[in-house]
């Protein structure tokens, strides 16, 4: 969760896709199936997020990914 909330803050105000976050995250190739960037998502929203229902801090960027707004 670190690595993936450090890469975020390091391109914030950029969208990411899932692919990019879990090559330069956990070093792995894209295969379309993986939830691992959204399952972690999820659990550092319930830690950084005042209403993780409601995320303004790491937001979904529908059809990319996430974009890190701090």
């Amino acid at each position: 969760e670190r690595e993936l909330l450090l890469f975020l803050a390091r391109n914030r105000g950029i969208a990411l896709s899932r692919d990019l976050i879990l090559e330069r995250v956990w070093g792995w190739q894209y295969d379309g199936g993986s939830r691992t960037v959204d399952v972690h998502v999820r659990w550092l929203r319930e830690k950084i997020e005042t209403d993780p229902a409601d995320p303004k801090r790491i937001v979904t960027v529908r059809g990319i990914g996430y974009r890190f707004e701090g």
